[in-house]
């Protein structure tokens, strides 16, 4: 069944070398095609236009547009992480090279695109029917760049200082 809703990012002129990086990060991943300009442009001859690629599975497009594009923190990417080596990984990865640390589990990697690394038991915690222990978590997650378990446990437990 093919995907009824696309995520499509548009670059400036980095797309390319873009889906090259992220799809080197997340398993099931590839480039499924690409398009590159011709003499007409408007882009330089050869240079690539649009490709359709795949990360974890799920489709992706992008687009050299041209410096009227630029991304913004409005939408970002979400990661789901099975545990935190997971985290550890995807946050190492994508804030290498002139990638950005963020609050609360966000960053924005090198080219500009903002991601949510987070882990499955955030949202366990932030849910759990204790309204004492949510807000401990949640409080512990507010103070974070990198969203730590271990961390978020303990203060969802009562084991740290929350304030």
């Amino acid at each position: 069944m093919q995907q009824k809703i696309t995520t499509f990012l548009t670059f400036e002129d980095q797309a390319e070398e873009a889906i090259r990086f992220y799809t080197s990060i997340f398993p099931d991943s590839r480039i499924v095609s690409e398009q590159r300009y011709g003499p007409a442009g408007p882009g330089p001859e050869g240079s690539l236009m649009t490709a359709s690629f795949e990360l974890a599975g799920q489709e992706f497009m992008a687009l050299n547009g041209g410096s009227s594009f630029s991304f913004a923190q409005g939408i970002s990417l979400f990661v789901d992480c099975e545990d935190q080596a997971d985290v550890d990984e995807y946050w190492e990865k994508l804030t290498a090279d002139g990638g950005e640390p963020g609050p609360c589990g966000w960053l924005t990697d090198r080219f500009g695109v903002s991601w949510q690394i987070i882990p499955r038991r955030l949202g366990e915690l932030l849910g759990d029917e204790d309204p004492e222990k949510a807000t401990r978590a949640m409080e512990a997650m507010l103070r974070m760049t990198k969203i730590e378990v271990d961390e978020l446990e303990a203060a969802y437990e009562g084991r740290v200082a929350t304030r």
